[in-house]
């Protein structure tokens, strides 16, 4: 067989066939995992609106969509996945899963989906548990704020922008559960 002569004409073919290639086995394992993944999803936010409202009986009543922020209604308060409003985080991205009780009491959270640095802002997870050092489990959301910024809250330690944008996005879960309860 004849060696294919190295033109910028042969080359442009070849790297145009590569792509086009490469496009369409993407685009087809796209396809294909979209639907497992919209159910891992699903199910991964079913399990957080139970962790959050420390409920494994929990029954969501209403679902109000704001954008971003999706407020799941239950019996006892409710779970909200919200992001810092501000997106003012460190690694570009924090999305929580935030239980309230009617009084606007924290009473849990998860992280959903962090982008934040490992070992500072990736902390996030724990730090603001109970028993952690930023312990914001039966706070009153709403005013949340780090010591830094006049708040009652310890930031993480070297990582007090990743704080701020947690606290925010609590805040804002406060916020959108408050216009639910006030409707």
């Amino acid at each position: 067989m004849k060696k294919l002569e190295s033109t910028w004409y042969n080359m442009a073919v070849v790297l145009t066939l590569i792509s086009v290639i490469a496009a369409a086995a993407l685009a087809y394992v796209n396809e294909q995992t979209k639907g497992p993944i919209a159910d891992i999803q699903q199910r991964n936010e079913a399990q957080a609106i139970k962790t959050v409202l420390c409920d494994d009986n929990a029954v969501v009543t209403d679902t109000i969509v704001n954008g971003d922020v999706v407020v799941y209604v239950t019996d006892n308060g409710a779970a909200v996945k919200t992001t810092d409003p501000q997106n003012g985080s460190f690694g570009g991205g924090l999305t929580i899963m935030v239980g309230l009780d009617p009084e606007f009491r924290v009473l849990g959270y998860t992280v959903l989906l962090s982008n934040e640095t490992p070992g500072l802002g990736a902390k996030a997870g724990e730090w603001f548990q109970k028993g952690g050092k930023g312990d914001i489990i039966g706070r009153t959301a709403g005013q949340l704020a780090a010591t830094k910024d006049g708040g009652e809250v310890d930031a993480i330690t070297a990582s007090t922008i990743t704080t701020r944008s947690f606290l925010r996005a609590v805040n804002n879960a406060y916020a959108e559960y408050a216009k639910v309860i006030n409707k």
